[in-house]
């Protein structure tokens, strides 16, 4: 399955006639074309023979995917218009989704391949009644390799929690903050909490996490006024704040008129802080492009996806709560691992699935 990822724009907006075949062939039987009917050429022959001899994470393009994020819930505590309509969504029922000890199987069975980071997402994990637990059992992995574990989350429940994460094993944050302003935060999430999250950011700064980092989604006309007061957040605390490119997902609203490129705020920002904006090397595998000011503690960047795409050097696979293990973000592409678990498969019959 690794060595169908396409080098596709991550805007979902075009797929290559790679990824459109990989889309209609039969994984686990999700697909209701039959895979003896579509014709095999010899350069996917040739292909599959590659793959063959590949290490499992390793794709057809060179990526080793080390990089596993995992979604443990589909529940969410906000509703942001970005992301989720205010009746919110259908979800799938609990006994579709992958119980703890499922959670820690796959990621042993992925850390036992190569896998050193994990990060778990939702939904928003904090909702998750085991959520110490489950970092807990993750933080037993490390012996076999593992190195870092870290959290997406909104912040809304997180304050109470954070001492317990840590000691469990949690190694670093991100955490979701679009606006300052308690208004506005609720326009955008439908919901109040907004002191929540500020509460929980400067906590997480004290309890010696290897890294806390500040996720904005930047929308043109609602936040990008707040860019510079993101920037200074950096002032006096190491945090890293990322100005997300607004991108389009179902449901979302999306339009061009609402996106804000990363150049257009990079030179909104200058005649502030002029020659004192430094540029920071690009770390590998990077999804954001770093800068910091001189003399603050903290940095802030960039995340492209809209107008710079970093889909060539992209290391991530991941899991969604219902066990459906998906490459690409924006790709259509799902083999279920749940079902594979469930129906008796080894560690071995996971693993040549993945390697598919």
């Amino acid at each position: 399955m690794l060595a169908r990822k396409p080098l596709c724009r991550l805007g979902g907006l075009a797929l290559s006639r790679f990824t459109r075949l990989a889309q209609r062939r039969e994984l686990s039987g999700t697909s209701t074309v039959p895979a003896q009917t579509l014709p095999i050429s010899a350069g996917h022959q040739a292909r599959s023979q590659q793959q063959a001899s590949l290490p499992v994470l390793n794709d057809l393009f060179g990526r080793f995917h080390n990089y596993l994020r995992i979604s443990v819930t589909e529940k969410c505590n906000l509703r942001c218009q970005y992301c989720m309509p205010e009746e919110g969504i259908d979800l799938t029922a609990n006994d579709k989704l992958l119980t703890t000890d499922e959670i820690i199987r796959v990621a042993r069975i992925f850390v036992q391949q190569g896998v050193d980071k994990i990060r778990l997402t939702g939904g928003e994990p904090t909702v998750r009644r085991d959520i110490i637990d489950l970092v807990r059992g993750l933080d037993e992995l490390r012996p076999l390799g593992l190195r870092k574990i870290a959290m997406t989350t909104n912040g809304i429940a997180l304050r109470r929690k954070l001492p317990l994460l840590r000691e469990a094993g949690l190694d670093g944050l991100n955490i979701s903050l679009d606006t300052r302003d308690p208004h506005k935060f609720e326009v955008f999430t439908r919901r109040r909490g907004c002191e929540q999250v500020l509460r929980a950011i400067d906590e997480a700064g004290k309890l010696g996490f290897d890294f806390v980092k500040v996720n904005v989604v930047v929308m043109r006309g609602q936040n990008d006024d707040e860019v510079p007061a993101f920037v200074e957040m950096t002032h006096d605390d190491a945090v890293d704040v990322r100005f997300i490119e607004y991108m389009p997902f179902d449901g979302n609203r999306w339009g061009r008129q609402k996106l804000v490129g990363y150049q257009e705020l990079l030179d909104k920002l200058r005649p502030i802080y002029g020659d004192g904006i430094e540029q920071l090397p690009l770390e590998d595998n990077h999804t954001a492009k770093g800068y910091r000011i001189k003399g603050y503690r903290g940095q802030f960047g960039f995340i492209t996806s809209m107008t710079k795409s970093f889909c060539s050097t992209c290391n991530r696979v991941r899991v969604l709560a219902d066990g459906n293990l998906k490459v690409c973000l924006f790709g259509n592409t799902e083999v279920s691992l749940r079902d594979l678990l469930r129906a008796g498969a080894s560690d071995a019959d996971v693993v040549d699935t993945i390697s598919r």
